[in-house]
């Protein structure tokens, strides 16, 4: 049996460096996890660039809510594609629906194009599709690399049955990457049941904060809010359990 790939999603340089040191072969860099994550920014990827080895694929993502993108705002991705091209990524990952809920395969070929020789991944815009079955021919059509899915549920255990099927329907075509809910107690049932080769993991714990003076009377987010003195961070730890 070949090595699982494990791909930690990440936020910061802290966690990029965390997942390396756990054992993760590659992480995937995004700003704002809170809405599923969007693009990060070109420093954020130049410091991550820096100080890890392993791949390193970024979100392409000007906003959360859904997939149907502006004119403006499918601009804006193919010039943050062009960025991280410059800034010595490996890949980058997005997805782009139709309003019908198919993909969108003028715009998805559109940013292969300029990606390339990047390796694209299609993100879980594919949990959101009508048929994901036409969808899976769609992407294997267009020519991406994977697509990460949790089997069109919120966690990968709950999709567990569609994702088997999307591996057998897929197989050596395209790599289905499962993610979503993905622990180190249920990692070997959803590997051994769908036959996944690769698997999209997070590992974080919430950290104390060092401040000393707190005011805790303000909260500069929304009413559902990360607390203001807790930093979200990958632990090499959580992430060698994983490989364990």
């Amino acid at each position: 049996m070949s090595k699982l790939i494990i791909e930690v999603v990440t936020d910061s340089v802290a966690s990029c460096v965390n997942a390396e040191a756990g054992g993760a072969d590659r992480v995937e860099l995004c700003d704002n996890l809170f809405e599923g994550g969007t693009t990060p920014s070109a420093g954020m990827i130049k410091l991550v660039r820096e100080k890890v080895s392993i791949g390193l694929m970024v979100m392409i993502r000007p906003r959360g809510g859904d997939f149907l993108y502006s004119d403006e705002e499918f601009e804006v991705m193919k010039e943050d594609i062009r960025v991280a091209k410059s800034l010595g990524v490996d890949g980058v990952v997005f997805g782009l629906l139709t309003p019908k809920g198919k993909i969108d395969k003028v715009k998805t070929k559109e940013l292969i194009d300029i990606a390339r020789p990047l390796s694209v991944t299609f993100h879980r815009a594919f949990d959101m599709v009508a048929d994901p079955f036409q969808a899976l021919e769609d992407l294997i059509d267009l020519g991406v690399d994977r697509i990460l899915t949790a089997g069109q549920e919120r966690t990968a255990p709950e999709g567990i049955d569609l994702l088997k099927d999307l591996m057998e329907k897929a197989g050596d075509r395209i790599i289905i990457l499962a993610g979503g809910g993905i622990r180190p107690y249920n990692i070997e049932k959803i590997v051994s049941k769908t036959g996944v080769k690769e698997c999209h993991v997070s590992g974080k714990q919430l950290v104390e904060s060092k401040m000393e003076f707190r005011n805790e009377r303000v909260a500069l987010g929304g009413s559902l809010q990360q607390p203001e003195y807790g930093i979200s961070m990958v632990q090499s730890d959580t992430i060698a359990s994983f490989r364990k």
